[in-house]
């Protein structure tokens, strides 16, 4: 508790000044003011660390291949999409976009007979990989530069090893898989899937943790 015949003029000051003095005192007792720029190692290593994590994991352990599944009739799906040149992103069947449509019977038939699906449209020809991997590395990189953003509000240089890999583990975690999970809510993505995408974000979490707590600034 701060006494406050300790500092005569606190009597004078309103709350808010009151307030910042105290915030002065806090950061005054720091020899280091902390910047994104001073983390830069820990992001370009934690990125790094995440983006090898993420090849071994859809190259060499390959557990993200039960994501998905084959058509018994993928040749006649294939025609019907073709015939009907549908533009590149996410198609809904039946097409409902609004809830008073629901209402309808037709449409509520379209439901109950099913298919009841997304599809999703890429551009014709095999995948770009140099490009795919270049915003793969990308969303890494931005993503540990958040991290970093958000451990310099709430951590100092000098900082334990163990409280640095903490905070920063829980919000790598978050970063990389935690916005995953309204697409097993709304888009019928299996729990299953959700829950390899979020073991993918510990894995990430837990290299991202380590290369931060390993190159933390020091105080001083």
């Amino acid at each position: 508790m701060r006494i406050l015949e300790k500092h005569p003029n606190t009597l004078t000051q309103t709350p808010s000044t009151w307030r910042l003095t105290q915030s002065q005192e806090r950061i005054g007792s720091k020899t280091v003011t902390m910047t994104i720029l001073d983390l830069w190692q820990p992001i370009l290593l934690g990125t790094f660390f995440a983006w090898i994590a993420s090849a071994l994991i859809h190259m060499a352990l390959k557990y993200h291949n039960s994501d998905y599944k084959q058509l018994a009739n993928e040749d006649e799906v294939g025609s019907a999409l073709r015939n009907g040149n549908p533009s590149l992103g996410v198609h809904s069947v039946p097409y409902c976009v609004d809830m008073e449509q629901m209402k309808d019977e037709s449409m509520q038939r379209k439901f109950s007979e099913g298919p009841v699906a997304f599809v999703t449209v890429f551009a014709n020809g095999m995948p770009n990989m140099g490009k795919l991997i270049g915003q793969q590395v990308a969303y890494f990189l931005l993503g540990c530069t958040m991290v970093a953003y958000c451990s310099t509000l709430a951590l100092e240089p000098g900082d334990e090893y163990m409280k640095v890999f903490r905070f920063v583990g829980t919000i790598s975690f978050l970063t990389f898989g935690w916005a995953l999970i309204p697409f097993s809510i709304w888009y019928g993505h299996l729990w299953s899937t959700a829950a390899r995408y979020l073991l993918d974000a510990l894995i990430y979490g837990a290299l991202v943790a380590g290369s931060f707590a390993w190159l933390w600034p020091v105080a001083g």
